[in-house]
């Protein structure tokens, strides 16, 4: 038997979902024929791909090889069946609040120069949606360092504080970036932008307290269990009653990164993106 689309469709969708149940459902067949198309490709591969008990499905060594590989194989494959389909289209990740106007006059500028739809898409782990086809492009704050991603800083921005709103600090009109090592630092650290290290030694945080996504930073501050610092454009996009954003002196500025698939360098939709997002600020 030869390896079919549909056998290869299968296996990423029990893996993805480490579950032949919500597999059966996306894919919309049954959990008896996809049992079978499972079994068919292992049959034919002559390798194990699944570790299926009553509670759970794991990947074997040779299933996480396999499908590191056919994630990018069958998006790009996707991206093709829809260029030539004339639904050609950009999907663009990022983190939290963007600048605007800057991104909203980047996708009118890329949909009236190409013709194609961009579309954002909020992912908190980037370099794993950059992977697997999820996005085709990505726009992040945090320094990123991953085999398979290229980058390029596109411009910088001024950074806040953000304080509780009935914390002292608010009451000031400014704040000097060095006053921020003095209280319980709040850090997003899966797709934040700063961290403790930001200070120089003997001068950083006593206390760091960790968080994993932009919301969960916001309602720790308002909460009034620490403070933090963001950019400008995520302040005025992310109002919060209980929270209060202040100018700060003396803070390193925030990199606004573009990110792509090496693999994917010579796409012509996603260079005329970086080519109008280098050129728009």
């Amino acid at each position: 038997m030869e390896v079919e689309l549909r056998h290869l469709r299968a296996f990423v969708a029990v893996a993805t979902k480490r579950s032949f149940t919500a597999a059966s459902r996306e894919l919309l067949i049954t959990q008896p024929a996809l049992t079978r198309t499972i079994q068919q490709l292992e049959t034919t591969v002559r390798a194990r791909l699944l570790e299926r008990t009553s509670r759970s499905v794991e990947l074997t060594d040779t299933g996480r090889e396999l499908l590191d590989r056919l994630r990018g194989v069958l998006h790009d494959l996707d991206a093709a069946l829809i260029a030539v389909s004339g639904r050609a289209g950009l999907r663009v990740g990022f983190q939290w609040a963007l600048p605007d106007p800057w991104i909203s006059d980047l996708l009118s500028a890329f949909e009236t120069a190409t013709g194609a739809t961009a579309t954002l898409l909020r992912r908190d782990d980037i370099v794993t949606a950059l992977k697997s086809g999820d996005v085709d492009v990505a726009l992040v704050r945090a320094p990123v360092h991953a085999s398979g991603i290229t980058q390029t800083v596109l411009f910088e921005e001024d950074r806040v504080a953000a304080v509780p709103a009935e914390s002292p600090l608010a009451a000031r009109t400014e704040l000097d970036w060095s006053e921020l090592a003095e209280h319980p630092l709040v850090v997003n650290t899966v797709s934040g932008a700063t961290s403790a290290d930001l200070w120089p030694p003997g001068h950083r945080p006593g206390q760091v307290i960790e968080c994993g996504s932009y919301d969960e930073w916001l309602t720790i501050i308002a909460a009034g269990r620490g403070i933090g610092s963001t950019t400008t454009s995520a302040a005025e996009a992310h109002i919060h009653a209980r929270v209060a954003h202040r100018p700060l002196k003396g803070a390193p500025p925030v990199a606004l990164r573009l990110l792509w698939p090496v693999r994917r360098k010579g796409d012509t939709l996603l260079r005329r993106f970086c080519e109008l997002a280098s050129s728009t600020r």
